[in-house]
């Protein structure tokens, strides 16, 4: 579907430029038409989900007027047309995957079957999609992979990340630099990659830090989105839900606030380029 658009684009663009349009300096609608950004958020806390909603504005060059914004903790869970976006991001939240069924609230319940029927969608059409931990684990669990608490949980705070050697040729990761630094913390992780996942990134306690599925389908472990403000802001948010001790909060922001994160957020703004 995507090659036929980029088609006839093509075509409408040489046909503007033949025109008198062109030479009158006339821009046609379908020029300024961008479908816009499905961006699903799953945070209850209103200050961090507003928090991270800006943050993904920001490092990924984009507007209101460029995305539509949907709360799986709150929202109605609408049906969802992949062709009415040009791509779909997933943030990360307190949900674990992973947890006991018993465990989960209606509402999560709800969400995860919910997001679990448009990612296969998702898969199948191999549509532009970018999920950041949550989004990562559901992904992962429904295509095939295994997430668990059983090891590879990382505390909340600053990690390096090491790109695979085929992360040269992906073209959201390619000319990067081989390690950077990123802000993350989570409690479950992927044990095992769905068997056609390409392996793009690791740190040190977590191996499965970045893979794609087909060619459009990608997710990180850490947070694309997150810098020093906002880090902090889900610190003092989260101290007390078992992502560090919290009576380390004090130091762990002043470390996080020291930190120069900028390679997590080029990610992010070349995903919103590409398929835009």
């Amino acid at each position: 579907m995507k090659w036929l658009c980029e088609g006839v684009y093509s075509y409408l663009e040489s046909s503007y430029l033949r025109s008198n349009s062109c030479q009158t300096g006339l821009i046609p609608l379908f020029f300024l038409y961008m479908k816009p950004f499905l961006i699903l958020q799953l945070r209850k806390n209103d200050l961090v989900s507003k928090g991270e909603f800006d943050a993904i504005l920001k490092y990924g060059d984009m507007s209101l007027e460029n995305v539509v914004r949907m709360r799986m903790d709150s929202d109605e869970l609408t049906e969802i047309n992949l062709e009415d976006y040009s791509g779909i991001i997933v943030g990360g939240g307190p949900w674990n995957v992973s947890d006991a069924q018993e465990k989960k609230s209606e509402r999560q319940l709800a969400a995860e079957a919910w997001l679990s029927e448009i990612l296969k969608r998702i898969v199948a059409e191999d549509f532009p999609y970018f999920g950041a931990c949550y989004g990562l684990g559901l992904l992962a669990r429904e295509h095939g992979g295994h997430v668990s608490k059983e090891k590879y949980g990382e505390p909340a705070g600053s990690v390096t990340i090491n790109l695979k050697p085929e992360a040269q040729e992906d073209p959201l990761l390619s000319g990067l630099p081989n390690t950077f630094t990123a802000f993350t913390g989570h409690k479950e992780a992927c044990q095992e990659l769905p068997d056609d996942a390409v392996w793009l990134a690791s740190s040190e306690i977590c191996p499965y830090n970045i893979f794609r599925i087909g060619k459009n389908v990608y997710t990180t472990q850490f947070h694309p989105e997150l810098d020093n403000v906002g880090v902090c802001n889900r610190i003092d948010v989260y101290k007390n839900e078992g992502y560090f001790p919290p009576e380390e909060a004090e130091s762990l922001k002043e470390r996080c606030r020291k930190e120069e994160i900028s390679v997590p957020m080029e990610i992010l703004r070349r995903f919103v380029d590409k398929y835009k």
